[in-house]
């Protein structure tokens, strides 16, 4: 079993709370990705259980072990770090089987489990080279040979691919997921890319202040936010938030009155739900001589090559709406957009989601 367990963990430097009672349970053979801006706490949370920190309080178990106060190389983790961490003295294939070597295994046995992790990652001609020989994408498949050649219970990546340009980091997102899901191993990956949490893990677990706002599949985070840091912090361009005020059988909108199904303004209501979120692809620019849901101004236009990004000023807040390829509309232009109610999530004077869009299988 190598299973996760954050048990109330918290971490306070002096005055300052860097994590507030974190709870997060990571299952066997599971690909969490930490994910949240910067000095949320994720990469605190990953430190302390690597055990380069220890926990102001609180537990942490890797299986049935309660790891809190182990030595890191008493509990079976493997960590790849941001700036690779090689040893620049050493060849690649002696950093490779650097952990192997101060577990005392035999030469014979070492070399092969050397090789053999090289040829999974296809780094087996570089093995004589030194790390300042090497490029980027080369180092960090050299970081991760390192960290896989002993079968580590657990591994933690500290956002790994940020050193690369962006083509390299598409490239070794994928190597890095497929990797993985071979090996089987329970994966925690910090990063404040939500790109890469996306498309790479099996859960998603967002931070914020210090504090565990959601863990959902990619999906469920992207669709059923469960508060509105969440829905403005995952998407891009992010979740388009409008004040909301709820009339007898319809929403006001941006200066709009917009109809709602019934059921669903009962559940507005009941929550008192004082904003509407709609992601950019959820709303559209109004045909010519079709009825607008909701009139603004063109802002900016943003060419993207395969889409349109149009920034529209409604009132006083500015709204993303993806708009096609051959989108020619002028800055400064009276635009209208429409959407679909259905697919709007709405927020409550907390910030707490109080009613999710509508999926497609009705849920």
């Amino acid at each position: 079993m190598s299973s996760v367990l954050y048990q109330s963990v918290v971490k306070n430097y002096g005055a300052l709370n860097v994590l507030r009672s974190l709870d997060l349970a990571v299952p066997d053979h599971m690909f969490l990705a930490l994910l949240g801006p910067s000095g949320c706490g994720k990469t605190t949370a990953l430190r302390i259980l690597a055990g380069l920190d220890m926990p102001s309080a609180g537990k942490l178990f890797i299986g049935e072990r309660d790891v809190t106060r182990l030595q890191p190389r008493d509990r079976d983790i493997a960590m790849v770090f941001q700036s690779y961490a090689l040893y620049p003295q050493m060849t690649v294939g002696e950093n490779i089987g650097y952990p192997l070597w101060i577990r005392g295994m035999p030469d014979a046995s070492r070399r092969a489990k050397v090789d053999e992790v090289a040829a999974v990652l296809e780094i087996g001609h570089l093995l004589d080279r030194r790390p300042r020989q090497l490029s980027g994408g080369q180092r960090q498949r050299v970081a991760l040979a390192r960290a896989i050649v002993r079968d580590p219970a657990a591994f933690l990546m500290d956002e790994p691919l940020s050193n690369l340009d962006a083509r390299l980091r598409l490239t070794m997102r994928g190597e890095i997921k497929r990797l993985c899901q071979r090996l089987g191993a329970t994966t925690l990956y910090v990063t404040h890319d939500q790109v890469e949490a996306l498309t790479m893990a099996d859960f998603v677990a967002v931070m914020h202040a210090g504090e565990l706002q959601q863990m959902a599949p990619p999906a469920d985070i992207y669709d059923r936010p469960a508060n509105r840091f969440v829905a403005t912090f995952v998407g891009n361009p992010p979740m388009n938030i409008l004040p909301v005020a709820l009339a007898e059988q319809c929403i006001a909108v941006g200066g709009a009155m917009v109809p709602i199904q019934v059921p669903r303004l009962a559940t507005c209501r009941a929550a008192r739900a004082v904003e509407i979120g709609l992601r950019p692809e959820d709303m559209s620019v109004a045909a010519p001589g079709t009825r607008a849901t909701l009139p603004g101004e063109i802002y900016v236009v943003e060419p993207m090559g395969n889409e349109t990004l149009v920034n529209v000023r409604i009132g006083s807040v500015n709204v993303s709406v993806r708009a096609g390829r051959d989108f020619r509309g002028k800055v400064g232009a009276n635009i209208g957009l429409t959407f679909d109610v259905s697919n709007a999530c709405f927020f409550n004077s907390a910030g707490l989601t109080v009613v999710h869009r509508v999926n497609s299988d009705g849920e």
